[in-house]
């Protein structure tokens, strides 16, 4: 049996988990920690979607070296925590094993198997003194791009709100057979994952919201749909896009939606606070690297300039630092 360990089991991670857990397939384990895992140790892992409770009584630990080596590890952790996690991955990590990265953002892997001039570029704003590339490895990395929304009620309970997806696929595109095994399991427990030979225009779409949305709601304390109907707010951002949309297609990107549609797909969220916004609330540490931090740093590296993205990045490192 395929044997998966789910790092950093919060709201995703505890739903991918138990979805996985539930189908029964896959010789599943969960790394979780604090609270959140004395629950799951105590009383299970309640997964609540469509109306229905589900509960799994998974392994689960806070010490990855009781697991032994996995076929696959899906991180969902945000990308901040990666670096800090390394040496605890080390005993899951066998010959052939693969991780799939869960993370929002521009992925620390983005320039392995492109080609090309920027080939084996190490991105400082994710990878800082790209430790993840030497000490993991970009060749066994999966991509992958979340759709889905879920949050913590509480600890042990986890609540999927919307979305089915989370396509993945290889950094260099070719068609795998441990992309198309993950991609079978995942699909299989109800989670879509089709295998999409450029993954990166999809996590470029779902960036192009994050990015601007995420730290102007920061700054604002707007819910997605204030953003998006506000006159002020939804030109600032149309910049925001527009100055990432110039840098991505130096990239080789294509953008399947205009700016536009890709805004009115956030309104339709309605009334949500993004979670950068209830990091910052809470004095947690921020995604505003992976998510702005990383564009930025793409935009020198293809000379192109993001005056607006500069400036809204300065501007919530401040916010952020105020508020601990």
């Amino acid at each position: 049996m395929t044997k998966i360990c789910v790092f950093g089991a919060g709201a995703i991670g505890g739903y991918v988990g138990a979805k996985l857990a539930l189908k029964g397939e896959a010789d599943v384990s969960l790394v979780a920690r604090g609270a959140h895992l004395h629950a799951i140790r105590t009383s299970g892992l309640t997964l609540r979607q469509g109306g229905e409770s589900h509960l799994i009584h998974p392994r689960v630990t806070d010490d990855p070296g009781e697991l032994g080596p996995q076929d696959f590890i899906i991180l969902t952790l945000k990308a901040h925590g990666l670096s800090g996690i390394i040496d605890q991955l080390m005993p899951l990590i066998g010959q052939d094993t693969a991780i799939l990265f869960a993370q929002n953002g521009i992925p620390w892997w983005y320039f392995y198997g492109t080609g090309g001039p920027l080939e084996g570029t190490r991105l400082e704003s994710v990878d800082p003194g790209g430790e993840l590339w030497k000490r993991i490895g970009p060749e066994r990395a999966l991509g992958c791009v979340v759709w889905q929304a879920a949050e913590m009620e509480a600890h042990g309970i986890v609540a999927h709100r919307y979305g089915e997806r989370m396509p993945l696929g290889e950094p260099s595109g070719h068609n795998s057979d441990r992309a198309a095994a993950l991609s079978r399991l995942l699909t299989e427990a109800g989670i879509k994952s089709p295998v999409r030979p450029n993954l990166r225009n999809e996590i470029w779409l779902k960036l192009w919201g994050n990015l601007s949305f995420n730290p102007v709601s920061v700054l604002t304390e707007g819910t997605l749909a204030e953003l998006a109907a506000d006159p002020g707010t939804r030109s600032v951002i149309r910049t925001m896009m527009e100055e990432a949309r110039a840098v991505a297609e130096k990239l080789g990107i294509t953008f399947a939606v205009t700016a536009e549609e890709r805004m009115d797909m956030a309104a339709k969220v309605g009334d949500h606070r993004t979670s950068m916004l209830q990091d910052v609330a809470a004095g947690r540490p921020t995604e505003l690297d992976a998510l702005l931090g990383s564009v930025i740093e793409l935009g020198h590296l293809v000379q192109m300039g993001t005056p607006s993205l500069q400036l809204v990045y300065d501007l919530c490192k401040f916010r952020s630092r105020k508020r601990g």
